[in-house]
């Protein structure tokens, strides 16, 4: 018998990023929702970035809820997204000093069946738009000089070998990582630390419409029995954007229910 999911306290009382702005990309739903909310209720006044225009209502709802929030509709994978990002950012909030990257294209073909055009699309939102982030981000926080925080989005797909994802997904993932490493070498005289968080195995409405027995199969893979949830991948980004992770840079925080142990 899989074990219950625990359940995930709010930080809401917790306001360890008051005073912080974060920019979070893809946070019109999923993951990059779950972590811009749990963000905004630790304290930071928050960026919402996306391709798509409903991240206005998110943004407005957040509002409405008491967590500052503003939004701005761009590509990740251009320069002239990133600088819309930044200036729509320091136009709200004066600066930003928290980068989430996790804006990410995950189709799933196999090997031989990937097109060109989408192999390029991958890799342009997924890993392009990691480098761009980090590098008009980390700019910007080197010169303001009051050090930083970037959160990349990584995956276990990154890590091992899955059925479960398109080789051209895994091989963005295990970019995101090199990535983190360099960035995170080039910042760290400036203060600004350059971490990755790998999940697996999170709930999420494609997730519940596996068939049951896929379902059952990839539960019994994870040591902990059960899937996560989105707030507890958003809870390790909390702890790596505030000052209890200022001593961790370069890393990869793996949040997969120990399918991947080292």
């Amino acid at each position: 018998m899989s074990a219950a999911p625990a359940a995930v306290p709010s930080i809401a009382a917790a306001p360890v990023l008051a005073g912080r702005v974060a920019l979070v990309t893809g946070a019109a739903q999923g993951l990059g929702l779950a972590i811009a909310r749990a963000l905004g209720e630790a304290g930071a006044r928050l960026v919402l970035a996306d391709a798509q225009p409903a991240v206005q209502a998110v943004a407005a709802a957040f509002t409405a809820d008491g967590l500052p929030a503003s939004a701005v509709v761009a590509d990740v994978a251009t320069e002239d997204g990133w600088q819309r990002m930044l200036q729509a950012g320091c136009a709200a909030h004066g600066f930003i000093d928290v980068l989430v990257n996790n804006a990410a294209r995950t189709p799933t073909a196999g090997p031989w069946d990937i097109a060109m055009a989408e192999w390029d699309e991958v890799m342009a939102v997924n890993l392009r738009g990691c480098f761009l982030g980090c590098r008009t981000l980390g700019a910007h926080m080197r010169a303001r000089g009051q050090g930083g925080r970037i959160l990349n989005l990584g995956s276990l797909a990154g890590q091992q070998a899955s059925a479960a994802t398109g080789l051209h997904y895994a091989a963005s993932k295990a970019g995101i990582l090199a990535l983190t490493r360099g960035f995170a070498t080039e910042l760290a005289p400036d203060r600004i630390t350059v971490n990755a968080l790998a999940p697996a195995a999170i709930r999420s409405p494609a997730l519940d419409g596996l068939p049951a027995a896929r379902q059952a199969a990839l539960r019994a893979a994870i040591p902990l029995g059960r899937f996560g949830e989105p707030a507890e991948v958003a809870g390790a980004a909390v702890f790596l954007a505030s000052d209890a992770g200022a001593f961790i840079t370069g890393a990869t925080l793996d949040v997969n229910g120990g399918r991947l142990m080292r």
